[in-house]
Order: structure tokens, then sequence, then C-alpha cells
């Protein structure tokens, strides 16, 4: 009985003050390319918000020459939109040039994102990587990418807060469990 109180203990408080650690504290570093990860695309076809923020901070590392291509991630919403397309569109659009963003309509959810961007890393000859995405993401997609072999040096987060951030850092204290469990 002990033993699943002192789990319960870990999951409930340990384990979500330390993806919201890991995410606050993490650095950007040179690397080959970004992997952008994808979030909802608004109703009218716009980056959401969060979206925004995450390519932001994307045209931030190209821009500072701490990367030189991005992989933007992600799938067909349920608004009828293409991520990976919007993503690209609003990263032109604001200056990046088109050569330098590989797009990836197949990145459903983080692993296939990893996945995914791995296999067009090694058919690019890129080796090394830095993860987008939200700070209380950041743990499970480095370590998404590094069980496909991505060679992940650090990560660029947005300073972007909304409420639903609490229900976001629960579920991953939820999900890198399972994805320890999957091993």
């Amino acid at each position: 009985m002990r033993c699943w109180i002192t789990v319960a203990i870990l999951v409930v408080f340990a384990l979500p003050l330390a993806i919201v650690w890991t995410g606050l504290t993490a650095k950007a570093a040179p690397a080959d390319v970004a992997i952008v990860f994808g979030s909802k695309v608004t109703p009218a076809g716009e980056p959401s918000p969060r979206l925004r923020a995450r390519l932001e901070a994307a045209q931030s590392l190209y821009g500072s020459h701490l990367v030189k291509h991005l992989i933007v991630s992600g799938a067909l919403g349920k608004e009828g939109y293409d991520e990976a397309s919007v993503m690209r569109s609003y990263l032109v659009s604001h200056g990046i040039p088109d050569s330098a963003v590989v797009q990836d309509p197949h990145g459903s959810n983080t692993r296939l994102t990893a996945e995914n961007a791995a296999r067009i890393m090694k058919g690019r000859g890129w080796h090394t990587a830095n993860v987008v995405t939200q700070y209380f993401h950041v743990a499970r997609a480095r370590w998404a990418c590094g069980r496909q072999g991505i060679h992940v040096v650090g990560a660029a987060v947005p300073r972007f807060f909304e409420p639903r951030d609490l229900y976001s850092t629960a579920r991953e204290a939820i999900a890198i469990p399972a994805y320890l469990w999957e091993q």
C-alpha cells in the first residue's frame, strides 16, 4: 500500500513540477533543424494563439541562425485544415524562405511527429534538432524524439500561457509514464 501512495504522490506533485521546470528552463542550441510540433488551427484557417506562439519561437531560432531548417508537423484537424500547411504558410508569409521549411502532414501526435522527423532528418543528412513546443510538452517531445534516434540539443519554448496549461500539464504527467511503460 505504501508503494502505491508514494507513486501517487510522485505523479500528482513531483512529476508535474519536474515537467514544468524542464520546459521553463529549456534553452535552444545550434542545430541542423527545429522540429515544430503542431497545435490547433482556428476555424478560419489561421494558427491558434498557441500555435502562433510556437511559430514565432521557430522564426526566432531561424532568425538568430541557431537552425537552418524547420520541420513543421501536424495533421488534418477537426476544423478541416492541414496544420503543417497552415504552419508553413505562416512562416513563409513572415519571411522564412520556403526552401527552409519542410512539412510533415502526418504528425497527428507526439510519437508520429518524432518518427516522421527522424525519417526526414535521416533523408537530408541532419543530425541535431531543437524541439519547439509549449513548456509542458518539452520533456515528452524530447523523449519521443530521442527514442527515434534524434539528437535533441535544446528546445525553444514560447512565453505563452493560458489557463488550460494546468490541464495540459496534468495530461503530460499521465502521458510520460505511459510512454515509459511502452518502452
